[in-house]
């Protein structure tokens, strides 16, 4: 379990990741979770051009398989108890009025609104305009369709999942969201 976690700071990782989750940007030094190693990989599509490869779910089988793993009753129970830290933590956010609960819970809504997309996602390589190349190309991924690339970064993470990783994954979101919004004493 402590593979995938970043344990430092991990009140104030979690708040900032989950209020940048529905906005445009997510900055990996701030999540809770190490980023899943390995590049994105593209493959060619159908109609030319590149699509996200079907093999580029691998990368993120062991942390879904980590989610699927994790007792929900029992995550909600220690975000229960951990809940006056993760409150202070969005307060000091810039927060000082609102309820971390409340966003977690908007937040989750705003991810389960991810589209299932019907096939490969189409990909391009944004362009670089000046005379120095990245030395990590495969970063430089956007969606093609402008509707999908103007998703939040939350929903992006999701659609770049394998298809039953994604489903998985918001399974268990929603079954987050019963337990919290049902948990006596959460505001």
């Amino acid at each position: 379990m402590l593979k995938f976690l970043q344990v430092d700071g991990f009140a104030h990782r979690v708040v900032a990741t989950v209020d940048n989750l529905a906005r445009p940007h997510a900055a990996p030094r701030l999540w809770p979770v190490n980023p899943s190693a390995g590049r994105f990989t593209v493959e060619p599509g159908a109609g030319g051009g590149s699509v996200i490869a079907a093999a580029n779910g691998a990368r993120y089988a062991a942390f879904t398989a980590f989610v699927e793993s994790v007792d929900t009753a029992r995550a909600v129970a220690l975000y229960v108890r951990l809940y006056p830290l993760f409150q202070q933590a969005y307060q000091e956010l810039g927060y000082p009025r609102g309820y971390f609960n409340d966003r977690l819970v908007d937040v989750i809504d705003h991810l389960l609104q991810t589209p299932e997309p019907a096939g490969p996602l189409a990909v391009v390589l944004t362009e670089v305009k000046g005379p120095v190349q990245p030395a990590r190309p495969w970063v430089r991924y956007e969606f093609a369709d402008p509707a999908l690339e103007a998703r939040s970064a939350g929903q992006k993470m999701l659609l770049r999942l394998a298809p039953q990783q994604r489903q998985s994954l918001k399974a268990k979101l929603a079954e987050i969201r019963a337990q919290i919004t049902r948990a006596p004493g959460m505001r």
